[in-house]
């Protein structure tokens, strides 16, 4: 049975007292309301890993996230940090081709490959991000444009390394357009691409792959969201910057 998940990606916000705060309250909510058979992962910024990991420890079923990684092992690359370099500071996954990084940094395919093998050489669960603008929405191709993106840069993958990933749907053309995705639209793109998985890895390996929603999800819309027979969980912007809103999403499964 496929993981049930919530990610908080913290983006570029908080720092380090605010980052500490939210941590430490979302942690006592998280013992406290005896939240059980939820996978949660925190992905704030990178100067915030190793005072997160502190704050989380070893509670179960909660771990630690990067918002990025280099498709590069180390070296002359100024700026930049390594999934070798997160692992070692007790990340478990790491989010890789977020919308923000292909439109704002021009994150190619070819490039977020590279990335996910750096991810699986260090142990890190990819959450690979996928989905479309307001143009190709209104242009009814969508579901070519996210298959394609899941094609070119994760069906060279072996089976076994397949097996490791979590997708993450994000409608781009509903985030902060004025516009909305309903549950129903979020389930009629999930189900394309887990169909579109098992094109590629059989239906039982699809059927094993979380598939996240990314579309502006809050505690008003995660449970209908969250019922949709193929949405497994949510990769959380804003919300995730409140705690309770954030445990109240994670508890809305």
């Amino acid at each position: 049975m496929r993981k049930k998940i919530v990610a908080g990606n913290w983006k570029m916000n908080l720092n380090f007292d605010e980052g500490q705060k939210l941590t430490t309250e979302i942690v006592n909510m998280y013992k406290d309301e005896n939240i059980k058979d939820v996978t949660v992962v925190l992905n704030p910024p990178f100067v915030h890993l190793f005072p997160v990991k502190k704050l989380v420890g070893n509670t179960p079923n909660l771990f630690l996230g990067g918002q990025n990684c280099s498709d590069k092992t180390s070296g002359a690359f100024t700026g930049e940090t390594s999934a070798t370099m997160l692992k070692s500071f007790g990340a478990e996954y790491v989010i890789i081709g977020h919308s923000e990084r292909r439109e704002y940094f021009k994150e190619s395919n070819e490039l977020l490959t590279a990335k996910v093998k750096q991810a699986l050489e260090n142990d890190l669960t990819p959450i690979f991000c996928c989905g479309e603008p307001l143009e190709i929405r209104e242009a009814g191709t969508h579901e070519d444009y996210v298959k394609n993106q899941l094609t070119e840069s994760l069906f060279g993958l072996s089976d076994e390394d397949f097996a490791k990933i979590v997708i993450a749907y994000e409608p781009i053309w509903a985030i902060g357009t004025g516009k909305t995705a309903s549950s129903d639209q979020a389930q009629e793109m999930h189900k394309a691409l887990r169909d579109h998985l098992a094109s590629k890895y059989g239906q039982e390996a699809a059927d094993n792959t979380s598939i996240l929603y990314g579309g502006s999800c809050n505690p008003g819309n995660a449970k209908d969201i969250f019922s949709k027979a193929d949405v497994d969980g949510g990769l959380i912007g804003g919300a995730s910057l409140k705690s309770r809103d954030f445990v109240d999403i994670i508890k809305s499964f």
